[in-house]
C-alpha cells in the first residue's frame, strides 16, 4: 500500500511561488505517474498538472499552464510542483495522487495525499 504526503503549501502574496512536495512511501517499487489536482472552496476538485513515471509525459491545465512546472526525482520516490507568479484564484487545497497510467483524469488516480493548502493573497 502507498501512502502520500503533501508539503509546501502556505499562504504566499499574488505573484510570489511555493513548492509543493508529494512524497510516497509504502509499496513505490511499481511504476507509477502523479498527477496534482486542487479544489477550492465550494468547488469540484480539478486538474493542475501531471508527470508520467519516468517525467517525459507532462500535462498541465490551461489555468497553469506557462506558470507551473512538475518535476520528480524517483530516487526519493518525490514529485514536486513548483508554482509561480501564483494569482488569489490558485488559492485551494492541493491533492497529489498516483496511479498506474499517465492521466488527467482524477479517476485515474487510486491513492491520494491529505492535501496541504494553498492560501494566495491580492
Amino acid at each position: 500500500q502507498v501512502q502520500l504526503v503533501e508539503s509546501g503549501g502556505g499562504l504566499v502574496q499574488a505573484g510570489g511561488s511555493l513548492r509543493l512536495s508529494c512524497a510516497a512511501s509504502g509499496l513505490t517499487t511499481s511504476p507509477y505517474a502523479t498527477g496534482w489536482f486542487r479544489q477550492a472552496p465550494g468547488k469540484e476538485r480539478e486538474f493542475v498538472a501531471a508527470i508520467s513515471w519516468r517525467g517525459g509525459m507532462t500535462s498541465f491545465s490551461d489555468s497553469v499552464r506557462g506558470r507551473f512546472t512538475i518535476s520528480k526525482d524517483n530516487a526519493k520516490n518525490t514529485v514536486y510542483l513548483q508554482m509561480n507568479s501564483l494569482k488569489p484564484e490558485d488559492t485551494a487545497v492541493y491533492y497529489c495522487g498516483r496511479g498506474a497510467s499517465f492521466s488527467i483524469r482524477e479517476k485515474g488516480y487510486d491513492s491520494w495525499g491529505q492535501g496541504t493548502q494553498v492560501t494566495v493573497s491580492s
